[in-house]
């Protein structure tokens, strides 16, 4: 019989909260993880998959712990993104919806740091950062770390590089009594490293294998395309789940762009989000997307991080990544909360070999996604065509008079043999050969 949130030693009020929240079943890095933090006695290094409950893993004893009594920051919470940051946040506070007295704050990079100091005024008892503004606010003397007890870096191996270069100024700030703990998806040698500096040399580690229930409905597949057709093969592949809400990654902020341009052109309901856009521009990407107003969203690896929306039925890596652990920060993003999922991989056929490798490195299977038929692209790209016709607005800046010679020109045309003079000028021009056989197949039925 599985152990329930009880057997863990969770608290009436925290498990009200959280069964109004449908999280019922602990899974296995929160089994692990709970009674270990809240018998407080050691540092802790928590290694599972993007989707499994860390959050809970952690945030459920801290918030256990937390001395009302006390208007002092007791624990800090250290994320590599803003998104991340508030994700966390809204967690923590639906975590302890029975827990009035406790009081959380988000102070992450991108907004105005005046607000974050007039919060950090009032008590405040667990702190959700970035490295980066912690730091800021640490030397402008408006946060005491003194009497924090828990340091927790979340998704360490996406800060690697800005942990090694502050964490000895946080760390300065704290008493040498508190505890560290350090969640990550992978367990790289920059992470090995970091625990050898700054966690006890009697560090407890705790793993969670990737049967959990967050990975468990993920198939991994990949398609093998040449250059040239990459981008028709995705649209056939976008088309085909209209309506379904998904997220596509590529390398570059570059490549983001040129892509989500691409999909603007095609009336695809999509946005991108990468670490160059404002925080205003990608809160409000990220909201459209969360609200269900846009359903694909083109990112880079980092600025993904901190989606938590249920609802995404498929992941596509346009680009490969370039490390594994980035690949199931990828796939993480879909199958979330027992839900089923795809991650599509899109290969060119020398990257083919590099399959059995992730294999291997993360214990996962892949299966070949069938390619679709030049013939179902250009179909497919006909139908797009006649979308983008459909979607595009009047323009009513057109001169009266133009307009006028224009109707006289198609007035005597019915609806359909005004389709059918577009189709043919559009297979004219863009010689879509196959598809005009098809057409003409089809009219002889």
């Amino acid at each position: 019989m599985s152990k329930q949130f009880t057997d863990l030693g969770i608290s009436a009020p925290i498990l009200k909260a959280i069964t109004e929240l449908e999280i019922v079943v602990p899974t296995e890095i929160q089994q692990k993880t709970i009674p270990l933090l809240l018998a407080n006695t050691t540092d802790l290094v928590g290694l599972a998959k993007t989707g499994t409950g860390k959050t809970a893993a952690f945030g459920l004893p801290i918030l256990q712990l937390i001395d009302t009594t006390l208007p002092t920051v007791q624990a800090v919470i250290l994320v590599p993104t803003r998104e991340l940051g508030h994700q966390i946040f809204r967690n923590l506070e639906d975590f302890a919806k029975y827990l009035p007295e406790v009081s959380i704050a988000a102070t992450c990079g991108g907004i105005p740091i005046k607000p974050q100091i007039e919060r950090l005024t009032s008590p405040t008892h667990i702190v959700v950062a970035t490295p980066g503004r912690l730091i800021d606010l640490i030397q402008r003397k408006a946060i005491n770390l003194k009497e924090t007890k828990f340091l927790v870096l979340d998704e360490a191996d996406e800060m690697v590089t800005i942990l090694k270069e502050s964490l000895d100024e946080i760390v300065a700030e704290l008493p040498k009594e508190h505890k560290t703990l350090l969640f990550s998806a992978t367990m790289p040698g920059a992470i090995k490293q970091l625990v050898q500096n700054y966690l006890h040399k009697n560090v407890v580690q705790v793993s969670a294998s990737m049967e959990t229930i967050g990975n468990q409905g993920i198939d991994h597949e990949y398609i093998v395309v040449d250059p040239i057709e990459k981008l028709d093969v995705l649209m056939h592949f976008l088309n085909s789940k209209e309506g379904e809400r998904g997220i596509i990654f590529c390398k570059t902020k570059a490549a983001v762009n040129k892509l989500a341009k691409n999909l603007a052109i095609n009336r695809f309901s999509s946005g991108a989000l990468h670490g160059s856009l404002s925080q205003g521009i990608r809160d409000r990407i990220m909201e459209q997307f969360r609200e269900g107003h846009i359903n694909i969203l083109v990112a880079t690896d980092l600025a993904a991080r901190g989606i938590d929306v249920k609802e995404i039925s498929y992941v596509v890596n346009y680009h490969l990544p370039d490390v594994y652990e980035a690949y199931v920060h990828r796939s993480g993003r879909t199958a979330r909360a027992g839900a089923k999922g795809l991650s599509l991989t899109v290969l060119q056929p020398e990257e083919v070999v590099e399959i059995a490798d992730f294999e291997k490195e993360l214990g996962i299977q892949f299966t070949e996604f069938k390619k679709p038929s030049a013939l179902s692209i250009e179909e497919n790209n006909t139908l797009l065509w006649a979308k983008q016709i459909f979607k595009t607005k009047p323009n009513h800046e057109v001169d009266v008079e133009l307009k006028t010679k224009i109707k006289t020109v198609f007035h005597h045309l019915t609806k359909e043999e005004l389709i059918e003079k577009l189709l043919a000028n559009y297979l004219l021009q863009n010689k879509n050969e196959p598809v005009e056989k098809t057409i003409k197949r089809q009219k002889k039925k």
